[in-house]
């Protein structure tokens, strides 16, 4: 799964100390990203139905691992305990199982609809949040998630068109991939960010190996060419959000993630012949309103918290 966006959630970040000092380049960082997961989106695009979706992920991420080099001062310093160790297994859980149906929607449904539905992402954040952190759901956040719910049936339309399997496996993808995000978020409070993307470089294909081997086909050139631009792109991406995170706060940044359904629809539009879809942009435009709304709101209250402290 290549769309990330930020998780909406009062976890703290891993760098407590300068949250809101570099807005602009909170904004750069982030805009840099949204582009890298465009490129990836197209680059997957090209590859189509021609590898099955499990073994173009495990393709993806194997040939991403050379970009992981670098990492290697970083990852010897860090010191992994055994908590520290089954979180990013089971972030790496999610994310393998997120891949693998991100793949799979992205043969059979527009880049513009995919973007959009990964909005919803951050909703499902602040749910997990409330499950296993004890956060409260007041109700502007009620209001929020309702909102965004209704902008992804505003995108799926049930009833006003078919729904293809692809919608269906993008919602289960948007859980999954939420699930990693909010794993990836507590595991930055203890490790540099290069530490969060190389371990989860190695145990996505680990896990992916075995079923890629189940259904693997032959792989042209070509296709290995596309994944590898994929691995590369989306390395990069992953570390500019990391670092997106890390220089500004989310009520900055978030906005910014809205460019990137404008990015996706014009890619589908002027490079893959797909019609522009004006509910799903409408309906992406909802559920970005709510998480920047809440994203807002918590800001707000967190700034007024540390006047009372």
């Amino acid at each position: 799964m290549e769309h990330p966006i930020p998780p909406v959630t009062s976890v703290p970040s891993a760098a407590p100390a300068a949250p809101a000092s570099r807005p602009g380049w909170g904004i750069f960082w982030m805009l840099l990203t949204g582009l890298c997961f465009v490129a990836v989106t197209a680059t997957v695009k090209m590859v189509g139905t021609d590898v099955p979706a499990i073994q173009s992920g495990f393709l993806r991420y194997a040939l991403g691992l050379v970009f992981l080099i670098p990492m290697l001062p970083s990852v010897r310093r860090a010191k992994i305990d055994r908590p520290l160790a089954r979180l990013f297994l089971a972030r790496g859980t999610a994310h393998a199982v997120a891949v693998s149906l991100w793949f799979f929607a992205m043969t059979r449904i527009p880049i513009a609809d995919v973007t959009a539905l990964n909005y919803l992402n951050p909703v499902y954040v602040i749910i997990l949040a409330v499950l296993f952190l004890g956060e409260r759901l007041g109700p502007y956040r009620i209001a929020a998630v309702a909102i965004a719910f209704i902008g992804t049936f505003v995108i799926i339309r049930p009833g006003f068109r078919e729904i293809d399997l692809g919608h269906v496996t993008m919602l289960f993808t948007a859980v999954a991939m939420a699930g990693s995000y909010f794993l990836a978020k507590l595991a930055s409070q203890r490790v540099a960010p290069e530490v969060v993307v190389f371990y989860l470089s190695l145990i996505v294909p680990s896990l992916l190996a075995p079923l890629a081997l189940y259904v693997w086909v032959p792989v042209g050139w070509e296709d290995l060419g596309w994944l590898f631009l994929c691995a590369f792109f989306a390395t990069i991406g992953h570390y500019t959000m990391t670092l997106a995170f890390r220089a500004a706060p989310l009520a900055v940044t978030q906005p910014i993630t809205f460019l990137q359904l404008i990015w996706a629809t014009a890619l589908g539009v002027f490079v893959f012949a797909e019609p522009a879809d004006a509910f799903v942009i409408a309906g992406g435009a909802m559920i970005i309103a709510s998480i920047s709304f809440i994203t807002w709101r918590e800001a707000v209250l967190a700034r007024r918290k540390r006047r009372t402290d």
